[in-house]
């Protein structure tokens, strides 16, 4: 009779850089954020977010590297394997979740709040209002002009942003090709497609920092843009922050095809580094959607 093994990890104090700087990141993001509306950014917030950044890549490259090492050690047990396909599943999954709060916070203004302010339905409240509204959508007077005013115009959709699409899209598919070929043992050509991948997403935020500075010094369209501009930075913003993290990943597996980590049948890392990115895309396909176009 055998006897099921499972796998006890060993103590290791990672997990607590980790909470640590999870925590500095969001201390400094929230204080940035608000210092920001207000019209000043504080010097000990930036540096807690520079420590928080430090602290994060010193907890990622240590934790992962010891994975790394006990997996090219073959101390990855089957059951363990799976685990790690769990765990990847429940961590898109998460994030799945935190883009439908963000997602849903644009529909809900969209499709309730600013109607029942035109006076639409039995929470209508369009007398309360200023003189003048309309409610349409992107809104783009706001109650408060002095303190929020709002863009001189729109975003194009299908300038910038449409450029990005094919971008994005196009990575999906070279980061494909790249997995078909390391399944096919063709390391020249895995790195090679895998490169490419990599060169369509750093183009990527290259031209969101475009748009960004497009929408921000030409069209005045900011976090102050009310709630147009607050769902805009928010879910674009946040999808930048997406991107640059599984660039991050991308170039991480970038190294290890070529340091000869992975065979043909055992190769979960790029394979959750492929998951993540596809669900980037995903993502951008509706903010396309959801945002720019309709």
């Amino acid at each position: 009779m055998n006897t099921p093994r499972y796998y006890v990890p060993a103590r290791s104090h990672w997990p607590i850089f980790g909470a640590v700087a999870v925590f500095l990141t969001l201390y400094s993001m929230a204080s940035i954020i608000h210092e920001s509306s207000q019209g000043y950014v504080s010097l000990f917030s930036v540096a807690t977010a520079v420590v928080a950044g430090f602290l994060m890549l010193y907890m990622l490259f240590g934790w992962f590297s010891e994975v790394v090492n006990e997996g090219l050690r073959g101390m990855n047990s089957d059951q363990l394997k799976r685990s790690f396909r769990i765990s990847m599943g429940w961590f898109i999954f998460s994030e799945v979740m935190f883009f439908a709060g963000f997602f849903g916070a644009l529909f809900y203004a969209r499709t309730f709040s600013i109607p029942w302010l035109g006076g639409e339905g039995a929470k209508g409240v369009s007398g309360m209002l200023w003189e003048g509204f309309t409610a349409h959508w992107p809104l783009i007077k706001t109650p408060d002009m002095s303190q929020f005013q709002g863009p001189m115009g729109l975003i194009d959709a299908w300038g910038l942003p449409f450029i990005n699409t094919v971008l994005l899209i196009a990575s999906s598919f070279t980061l494909t090709i790249a997995h078909h070929k390391l399944r096919d043992k063709d390391k020249e050509k895995t790195l090679l497609w895998l490169g490419l991948t990599l060169l369509l997403g750093f183009i990527f935020l290259f031209v969101q920092i475009a748009e960004y500075s497009h929408a921000i010094h030409d069209i005045n369209f900011t976090l102050k843009s009310g709630i147009y501009g607050s769902t805009f930075y928010l879910l674009t913003g946040f999808h930048g922050a997406h991107v640059t993290l599984g660039a991050i990943m991308l170039l991480v597996m970038f190294g290890r095809v070529k340091n000869d980590h992975f065979t043909p049948d055992d190769h979960f890392g790029f394979e959750a580094a492929a998951w993540y990115w596809h669900f980037v895309d995903v993502v951008w396909l509706m903010l396309f959607t959801f945002v720019y176009v309709l």
